[in-house]
Formats: C-alpha cells, sequence, structure tokens
C-alpha cells in the first residue's frame, strides 16, 4: 500500500497517482493522520458499491446507536419521539419567519 499526503493530491491529482502497479490501494494522510483509502475499482463495481454503501450505513446506524444509548434517547417511547418533533417544527417555523 501507498502512502499519500492529503496535500500532494489535491495539488498533483492524478499525476501524484502515476506509476502505482494496478491494483494497489493509496492511504491519503492529512496533518491528524491516515484520512482516506483510495480503492482501484475492478470487476462489479455496482454490486461492490452497494456493499460499500451497506457497510457504511451499519456503520452510521451502529454509531447513532450508540449515541442514543448514551444519552437515553433510547427510552423514548413513540409518543415522546412525536412530541419532540413537533417542538422541533414549531420552532423551526418560528425562526423561519420574516420579522
Amino acid at each position: 500500500m501507498r502512502h499519500l499526503s492529503l496535500r500532494e493530491f489535491r495539488t498533483r491529482g492524478a499525476s501524484a497517482l502515476k506509476g502505482l502497479p494496478v491494483g494497489e490501494t493509496v492511504l491519503l494522510s492529512g496533518r491528524k493522520g491516515p484520512a482516506y483509502f483510495l480503492v482501484p475499482v475492478q470487476a462489479d463495481v455496482v454490486a461492490e458499491d452497494l456493499e460499500l454503501r451497506r457497510a457504511l450505513a451499519r456503520a452510521s446506524l451502529r454509531e447513532s446507536w450508540r449515541i442514543s444509548e448514551a444519552t437515553g434517547l433510547d427510552k423514548l417511547t413513540d409518543d415522546e419521539v412525536q412530541a419532540l418533533s413537533k417542538q422541533a417544527r414549531v420552532a423551526r417555523k418560528k425562526a423561519a419567519k420574516p420579522r
């Protein structure tokens, strides 16, 4: 795996990747450490993209669940959720009204 700085990738773009062996993954790193993987597209791109999106969605859900459990929001009833949603909509309408 090749390592490349985000700065170099931003300034040089595709030319920063020239000479890279076909199929090699690149790790882009910023000041705070690793930031992104550039993964080459191979085979059935559509199926792989779908799998990746599902994995990312599951990871996002797990994080949301973790936060809701840590804050106690997972204990709210449906009626409490509806009441909070209504309060937020009313507050948003008030904030959007021109004065």
